[in-house]
């Protein structure tokens, strides 16, 4: 039986390599044997897929809201009376959405396609299957979008550990606060708020991310292998151990206990 040690929450600005810490992470905690995982993309961008190596549209996998579109566009749900809202969805969700690796992690990601750009529903779907689900895994792994109004769609209630990754900006240091302040206000529980400079945070910084009210765990080395795997839609979980970004990453989730 697998023992759930929680919700791993990643967020922060757009830019600030969220994506690729998270890869990273989920890289790390694989190769000291912590598995399963489950890599939740909650980012419009769609970019976390990639960055891990999984072809969705190869493996015939969809996003959380193109399963949602079409199961109320074809009125699936309508044939299943005296159901739960959740219990007519998991099923629909689990086979279309779910992706199940043969490595260290399964993967589901909410995707872009809405009406009028709003994402209450399928954050809420997704709420609700990481509460059905996250029991199955070691941890989960969520990949937020930039900004900060996702928190109030509070997709997850009780997380481990908050890392928010900064870019060289005071609107960086102001998203930290802002996220931190969101989630004690509408009451989602963690254990821990970290932040992380990324990639692009200078070393000249590092003595003012140490005095905000937050712990600050280092920054992501610059590592051009990155950009590199990015252009050429590579995996990440592919980069050299020797990779200054990755070595980094190692050192910052040591300090954080993992």
């Amino acid at each position: 039986m697998v023992e759930h040690k929680g919700t791993i929450v990643v967020t922060g600005r757009g830019g600030t390599g969220k994506s690729s810490f998270t890869t990273l992470l989920s890289r790390y905690l694989g190769e000291k044997g912590v598995e399963p995982l489950l890599l939740v993309d909650s980012d419009p961008d769609e970019s976390l897929a990639e960055m891990i190596g999984i072809d969705l549209e190869k493996q015939k996998k969809r996003s959380i809201a193109d399963v949602l579109s079409e199961i109320l566009e074809e009125r699936k749900m309508a044939r299943m009376s005296g159901m739960t809202p959740t219990d007519k969805i998991e099923p629909f969700l689990f086979q279309e959405s779910l992706y199940e690796g043969r490595n260290f992690f399964d993967f589901i990601g909410v995707g872009t396609k809405w009406i009028a750009g709003c994402y209450c529903l399928p954050d809420r779907s997704l709420g609700q299957i990481m509460d059905m689900w996250g029991t199955n895994y070691e941890y989960v792994i969520v990949d937020s979008p930039a900004g900060v109004e996702h928190l109030n769609r509070r997709i997850t209630k009780k997380v481990k550990d908050v890392f928010n990754i900064l870019d060289p900006s005071k609107k960086s240091f102001d998203n930290a606060a802002r996220s931190y302040k969101i989630m004690k206000d509408v009451d989602i529980e963690f254990d821990n708020y970290y932040i992380v400079g990324g990639y692009r945070f200078p070393k000249s910084l590092e003595k003012q991310a140490e005095e905000q009210p937050f712990t600050y765990l280092g920054k992501i080395e610059e590592d051009p292998e990155i950009m590199e795997y990015n252009l050429e839609g590579k995996s990440l979980l592919d980069l050299p151990e020797t990779s200054p970004a990755y070595q980094s990453v190692k050192k910052i989730l040591e300090k954080a206990g993992y």
